[in-house]
Order: structure tokens, then C-alpha cells, then sequence
């Protein structure tokens, strides 16, 4: 090799050199910043979508709770049906087909309902209404649902409001106090 070969290399060249890695590690600063926004506005996207979502879910849930309480009232007035008239008992027909019309929206809509009888107490699904003094039922069990309770999925829309059981009193305690 020649002494022109092995030449150090200029300023200028040095200069350009330095320029050339800063201008690389800029780029790549520029790009995995362009990443990152890019992955932010992806799940902003996203978050918004399972919001809206959730609104519309929520919004539908609402209106199909206000159709439970007509439901039981149909349902009642339908049990004092066959002890009525021929006339009241054709219309109750007419009024049972109706029930079950919006019952089906009901199941369309994911929602079920679930009965309480015979099952322990859970404050996530039933509401205490009275504590019955009972020997048929094992002390914490719902002995009787006075509003029945109704879910979507694993989670209620309306909790049944239920009568649940609780051992007898001792009356040999209450006689010695």
C-alpha cells in the first residue's frame, strides 16, 4: 500500500462521517417514535370501538329492564286466569302469546332468567326480602322468589328479590330468659 492509500482521512471526510451516523441514529429515533404513535392510535382505535360498543350494550340493557316489570305483571294477572270466566280465559290466550313474544326478545337479546328456589343466597343475585322461620329449607337457602331475578351472561340486569330460610328459634331458650 501506498502512503495515498493509507491516508487519514480529512476533516471534511470525518465531518461527513459523523453527520452520516447522526443522520442514521435520528432516523432511527424518527422511526420507532413513528412505531409508537402508530401503535397509540391503533389502540385509542380499538378503545373507542369496545366504548362504543359497551354504550350500545348498556343502552339495550337499559330499555330490556324496563320490559321486566310489564312481563311480571302479565305473568301474575296470567295465574288468576283459570280460575276467571270462559271470556277472561280466551283473552288470557291472546295475553300468554304476547308474554311469550317478549320473552323470545328477551333470549334474543342474551338475556335469562334464573330462578332462586331451593338454591343458597347470593347477595350478587338475590335481594333479601324476609327471613322465614323453616325446617324444609337448610338455614341460607331461598325458600321463595317474590320477583324473579334476570341475567345477561354471567352477570345480572336484575337481581331476584327473594324470601330465604333460617333455623327455628329455640323456644326452650325464650322461656328460660
Amino acid at each position: 500500500m501506498t502512503e495515498e492509500e493509507i491516508q487519514e482521512p480529512t476533516e471534511e471526510e470525518a465531518a461527513n462521517e459523523e453527520e452520516a451516523v447522526d443522520l442514521e441514529t435520528e432516523l432511527k429515533e424518527a422511526q420507532a417514535k413513528y412505531l409508537r404513535v402508530l401503535a397509540d392510535s391503533e389502540n385509542a382505535r380499538k378503545r373507542m370501538q369496545k366504548e362504543r360498543q359497551e354504550m350500545t350494550k348498556y343502552a339495550i340493557e337499559g330499555v330490556l329492564v324496563e320490559f321486566l316489570h310489564p312481563i311480571d305483571s302479565l305473568e301474575k294477572a296470567l295465574q288468576f286466569a283459570e280460575s276467571m270466566s270462559d271470556e277472561v280465559r280466551n283473552w288470557a290466550v291472546g295475553f300468554e302469546m304476547l308474554l311469550n313474544q317478549f320473552k323470545q326478545i328477551l333470549v334474543n337479546h342474551g338475556v335469562e332468567e334464573y330462578h332462586s328456589v331451593g338454591k343458597p343466597f347470593d347477595p350478587h343475585f338475590h335481594e333479601a326480602m324476609e327471613m322465614v322461620e323453616t325446617t324444609e329449607y337448610e338455614p341460607g337457602e331461598v325458600v321463595e322468589e317474590c320477583v324473579r331475578g334476570y341475567k345477561m351472561g354471567d352477570r345480572p340486569i336484575r337481581v331476584a328479590r327473594v324470601k330465604v330460610a333460617k333455623a327455628p328459634e329455640d323456644k326452650n331458650l325464650e322461656e328460660k330468659t
